[in-house]
């Protein structure tokens, strides 16, 4: 790695680049403005060994005795509590000038065309950059907060899993009395509400309460056009006519239904992630097809990140001269876009490229997951 072919920009331009384009994404994926749902959903978390530990515990509020003057206090049981550790795995992506694009950019400059034209040619690809990370963590999350297990291949196609253990507890976990499927939902032979009820009355026996529900459009489609969803709604809204006189239902009105009947906050998963494996792109939509996920806090785990080997060249020299807050010992130019994103651009000599980098060594990670309920839609369960 050497210096950019472009150091003097880079120097003036890149340090506040890259903190105006983490600023403007704010949380939202590039492409879709969709927000990431685990900027929501986790709390930021530093490890200093690169490693991360989830734990999940069964609670038990158990009451108070009452206890005879004189008697000793009764010794009750501790609970329990269950730990897993891992390492943190390595986000990355990089994207380059070609011949052509570097040709233009002399020819620009050469003709003295203004510095804010060249500056959008130089770091055209830095957005796509800070992006890829955050797209790259919520399509693990999404897989993993939906199933239990986070699936993400790497860039020699090997699968990486990240379990968060939903298996410990096989009772949070259920399917439907009958499939959500079109002709079960037209028939309504599939009883979406009954189902709800029962994982529900579930979180109740165990002394949880669900706030917040997450599902995917393969069911909450089921939902929309289901008898039993709409005859609620129609209740709820003092119809009195037949449950085939209300038409199907909008997201709002669902969420409206799930806010009165049970006080929980319905939340629309709507996110597929395109991913590049030795140039063929393709989508990947991570969340599990028709799964929905019951949540009983308002965050459900962390994100834990830790320094990247490369972060150790970052900042280094003269703190007052402002090459050496730009470029490390090796050269190259970095500027943190957040807490866990590393960015980077240098050249290379043979053959002639100037490159924009983005890594990252951080992990989603979901605790207390005795706390977290699911519902497999598209299997039948009795």
């Amino acid at each position: 790695m050497q210096k950019s072919l472009y150091a003097e920009y880079v120097e003036r331009n890149f340090p506040n680049l890259v903190l105006s384009i983490a600023e403007t994404l704010n949380g939202r994926s590039m492409t879709s403005q969709i927000p990431f749902l685990f900027k929501s959903l986790l709390n930021s978390r530093f490890s200093p060994d690169g490693r991360f530990e989830t734990i999940s515990a069964q609670y038990h509020n158990v009451a108070a005795d009452i206890i005879a003057i004189g008697s000793p206090t009764p010794l009750k049981s501790r609970d329990k509590m269950n730990s897993y550790t891992g390492e943190l795995p390595k986000f990355g992506t990089m994207r380059s000038l070609n011949e052509q694009e570097m040709l233009d950019i002399k020819n620009m400059i050469a003709l003295n065309r203004p510095e804010e034209e060249i500056v959008r040619r130089i770091f055209n690809d830095l957005p796509f950059v800070i992006n890829a990370v955050d797209e790259g963590i919520e399509d693990l999350f999404l897989s993993m907060f939906s199933t239990g297990i986070g699936v993400r291949k790497n860039n020699v196609g090997e699968a990486v899993k990240f379990d968060m253990h939903y298996t410990d507890y096989p009772e949070n976990h259920r399917g439907v009395s009958a499939v959500w499927n079109n002709a079960n939902i037209a028939s309504g032979t599939a009883k979406p509400l009954d189902d709800i009820d029962k994982i529900l009355t579930r979180a109740d026996s165990d002394g949880n309460t669900v706030v917040k529900v997450f599902a995917d459009d393969v069911a909450l489609r089921a939902m929309f056009n289901s008898e039993q969803v709409r005859a609620m709604f129609g209740f709820q809204q003092n119809f009195v006519g037949g449950s085939a006189n209300i038409p199907t239902l909008s997201y709002n009105q669902l969420r409206e239904l799930f806010d009165k009947e049970w006080s929980i906050e319905l939340n629309r998963v709507r996110r597929t992630t395109l991913t590049e494996v030795n140039g063929v792109q393709s989508t990947h939509k991570a969340w599990a097809d028709g799964r929905i996920v019951f949540a009983c806090d308002q965050t459900v785990g962390d994100l834990v990140y830790t320094t990247t080997a490369e972060e150790s060249r970052y900042v280094t020299g003269d703190l007052d001269n402002a090459a050496d807050r730009v470029f490390g010992d090796n050269g190259v130019a970095y500027q943190k876009a957040n807490e866990y994103t590393l960015v980077s651009q240098f050249s290379e000599q043979e053959p002639l490229m100037e490159y924009t980098k983005s890594q990252a060594m951080v992990c989603p990670v979901v605790n207390n997951v005795n706390r977290i309920y699911s519902i497999d839609t598209l299997t039948a369960q009795a």
